[in-house]
């Protein structure tokens, strides 16, 4: 390279300005020059590259900032958290961020140049990509059934606004014979009337592309509006696809059955009222509820809370029987102390009084030990009940034991052992001992001459109401649970069980009535079972190619698994929504709250996606973050 070299150009400098041009143009043809521009172009990118170049780095950054954005998004949908706070800046998600950017000077220096893609716009964006992503899969997995057979589930309430919302899953069988029952939206509705409600279920059916035709089921609760023979949603339903077996919910019935059952016998009705009573007390006065922990604490060793009752809560009513029994004498104690106190409030102090009298009488304690007796075997079969994985035969078979053990708990010996706990737990505790309650008698004029009859003991007259709470209870399961929609279902069991021909299945397209019969001759040559759930047990443990040969039985057991007992996932959708909408966050919008609500119970799918993906259909959506954020 030495003898390409021209000093005057590297180290000397030019001086000759009058002859320039020629220096110039003698240097611009020279060996020096040329090797020169050579080299350069060789080691050193065009401005046009070098410019890419950046371009590039800085959509690189931008990428690696959109996935952690759609990160810190995917964490607090997940935990059901706030994203804004007071403000944005002390927001859950802002914070979030600044607390990834600490770490990560990169991150820290594109956010403070790009505040647009952290906008609660964009948030709601991201939001709905994911949400809509869990709600596809959801659709994916039923339309890939072998046979499209679903169901729906409806329940409604209001948020804390005063907002009606209306709950819907959907329930069917996956690829294991294991009914599945997913989430898929909150749904605002303007009015709450059967037809709307009829609306809005057909417009999420048309939106997951899901034809009325595969409808197998649905499960409400006993609302008017839903199980309406003319005008309720189910009739509505029924007049587009007949075969949609409407049921209604089984853990409502048993809590219908438990509140007629106790509303019906006085003795349970009074005791359950100052348990209320109780509840109501401890939870209003702070100072009552501390006394009442430390008494318990000193006496037992132990605490547990007493809560008021709710109607329309499915089991706290034998939880609460067994606390008040548990820690009877120390609720005695705290009340007396509750009613002396001089620095408690009138009105507490005489509240305390009250319910001390009630609960020191031996009928409240009787009534209490009669409740448990019965609601604790109804609330057993409500918790039996609330399982995903329930089917309608597995329903009517608890329905019957337990009706069958309120049949024999009605017998004098089983009283008897009942009423003696109670007149020993009372003269244990020193309490006032079972009485007779004051009987009006008739009068002549509507009584006539006969004598009219009294009960001599306080054991004759409470077993009459003990022996009514059962009547009450073995009758409303009989009406409760005698749905007539579930006739065809009962039938294609029994075609399941037995083989016996059966009309029904000609009233289902996905069943033929001759090769099922020919199928069902061979699986049950080859297997023994008694119900649809063991048939369900072979059908899991056997070999694809052999479970391939009884392709329309397992149609048929899958028809009797789609059918929901409940409304359950439903509801705990909307034990979701009170999390999520709470006093605090009261302005979020529909979208929002409906696309927080996906992502929220669908916590393991959430989880699964790809946040690459979301952040590509982000970027999808606008020329102008292309050019941000580039491709990746």
């Amino acid at each position: 390279m030495a003898r390409n070299t021209e000093q005057t150009f590297i180290s000397l400098g030019f001086r000759n300005w009058k002859k320039g041009r020629e220096a110039f143009d003698k240097h611009t043809n020279s060996k020096a020059h040329i090797v020169a521009v050579n080299k350069h172009t060789h080691t050193h990118n065009s401005v046009r590259m070098q410019l890419c170049s950046i371009s590039e780095k800085s959509q690189e950054a931008a990428r690696s900032a959109l996935v952690k954005i759609v990160s810190s998004l995917r964490y607090l949908a997940r935990q059901g958290l706030a994203l804004r706070g007071h403000d944005n800046d002390e927001g859950n998600f802002k914070q979030h961020l600044e607390e990834k950017a600490e770490s990560d000077p990169k991150l820290a220096s594109w956010l403070l140049r790009n505040h647009a893609y952290t906008s609660p716009e964009c948030q709601n964006e991201i939001l709905q990509l994911m949400s809509n992503a869990i709600i596809r899969q959801i659709a994916k997995n039923i339309h890939a059934l072998p046979v499209l057979q679903y169901s729906l589930i409806m329940d409604g309430t209001q948020d804390i606004s005063g907002t009606e919302q209306i709950s819907i899953c959907l329930r069917y069988v996956d690829a294991d014979l294991e009914p599945r029952e997913d989430f898929v939206g909150l749904y605002e509705a303007s009015s709450t009337t059967g037809e709307h409600l009829f609306r809005i279920a057909s417009d999420v059916l048309l939106r997951l592309n899901l034809p009325f035709s595969g409808l197998r089921g649905q499960t409400y609760d006993g609302a008017a509006n839903m199980s309406g023979h003319l005008s309720g949603t189910q009739a509505l339903i029924r007049r587009q696809q007949p075969l949609a077996n409407f049921v209604h919910c089984g853990p409502h019935c048993v809590n219908l059955v438990t509140q007629a059952t106790c509303k019906s016998t006085p003795v349970i009705r009074d005791a359950l009222h100052w348990i209320h009573e109780l509840g109501c007390l401890l939870a209003q006065s702070g100072k009552c509820k501390t006394t009442f922990k430390d008494i318990a604490m000193s006496t037992t060793g132990s605490f547990t809370s007493i809560k008021p009752l709710c109607a329309t809560r499915w089991t706290v009513r034998a939880p609460a029987i067994r606390a008040v029994l548990s820690q009877y004498n120390a609720i005695l104690s705290a009340l007396e102390e509750m009613a002396s106190a001089a620095k408690v409030n009138d009105n507490t102090a005489s509240r305390a009084h009250g319910v001390l009298q009630k609960l020191e009488s031996g009928n409240t304690v009787l009534g209490l030990l009669l409740g448990q007796e019965v609601i604790t075997r109804l609330e057993g079969l409500n918790s039996s009940l609330q399982a995903r994985g329930k089917t309608i035969s597995g329903m009517l078979k608890a329905v019957e034991y337990v009706r069958q053990g309120f049949l024999s708990l009605r017998a004098d010996d089983a009283f008897k052992a009942i009423y003696d706990k109670a007149v020993d737990f009372a003269a244990d505790l020193d309490l006032q001992q079972i009485q007779l309650p004051h009987v009006r008698m008739p009068s002549s004029k509507h009584g006539g001459p006969a004598k009219h009859h009294t009960p001599a003991t306080p054991e004759e007259y409470f077993r009459v109401q003990f022996f009514s709470a059962i009547d009450m209870a073995t009758t409303q399961l009989h009406e409760r649970f005698d749905q007539v929609s579930l006739g065809n279902l009962v039938k294609l069991e029994e075609l399941l069980i037995t083989g016996n021909k059966n009309m029904v299945v000609s009233l289902y397209p996905e069943l033929d009535l001759q090769a099922l019969q020919i199928q069902l001759a061979i699986f049950k040559a080859n297997n023994t079972y008694t119900s649809c759930k063991e048939a369900v047990q072979i059908l899991r443990g056997m070999p694809p190619e052999v479970r391939g040969l009884f392709s329309q039985v397992e149609t048929l057991v899958r028809l009797l698994l789609v059918v929901p007992v409940s409304s359950c996932e439903a509801e705990r959708s909307l034990s979701a929504l009170r999390r999520l909408k709470n006093w605090l966050r009261t302005t979020m919008t529909q979208l929002r709250l409906n696309s927080t609500a996906v992502c929220h119970i669908h916590r393991d799918t959430l989880k699964a996606l790809d946040k690459r993906e979301i952040a590509t259909a982000f970027i999808g959506t606008s020329e102008r973050r292309v050019h941000v954020f580039g491709q990746f």
